[in-house]
């Protein structure tokens, strides 16, 4: 993926998703070395509210729609409880309002298990809510992905046909 061409091959997905296994595993590490410090009922909640919020009912507006259209209101709620951007807010609040706590590990153990264990990153507009295999992007990624050097084919033969 570059700034022009905004998707991803199968190599670069896992290299992306194996950074957030990375980011999980340090903050796992840090979480289990101070267990016996973890507030619990904050930390469940943490945890939880991202999906809450998030996921859940996104999740149940598509389960319910006849053909699987729901309001990109869904989308927005989860792309926003989903940030690293807004949970780091969330993380920095409650550090200034209630000090730092090992609780605050479950929101990126939260947020590196869904990129790195579970291939879920933002949900953009144009898909479907929950995972369904796109044809055209399937036929894109098999014309460019497929085989070592099908870029290149592809690439001359667009040249060649003058497009």
């Amino acid at each position: 993926m570059d700034q022009v061409n905004s998707f991803e091959s199968p190599t670069t997905v896992r290299l992306h998703r194996t950074e957030y296994l990375a980011g999980l595993a340090v903050s796992l590490g840090f979480f289990i070395a101070h267990i016996g410090d973890v507030r619990w009922l904050p930390a469940i909640i943490l945890f939880v509210y991202i999906d809450l919020i998030g996921y859940i009912p996104g999740a149940i507006a598509y389960r319910k729609s006849p053909d699987k259209r729901i309001s990109k209101t869904y989308y927005v709620l989860y792309n926003t409880m989903h940030s690293l951007l807004t949970q780091g807010l969330v993380i920095g609040l409650w550090v200034l309002i209630s000090g730092w706590e090992w609780a605050l590990l479950v929101i990126p153990i939260h947020l590196c298990a869904d990129r790195g264990v579970f291939g879920n990153f933002m949900k953009p507009f144009a898909l479907p809510f929950e995972p369904v295999a796109n044809e055209e992007f399937a036929k894109l990624s098999q014309n460019l992905f497929a085989t070592p050097g099908a870029h290149a084919r592809t690439t001359s033969s667009l040249v060649e046909s003058g497009q």
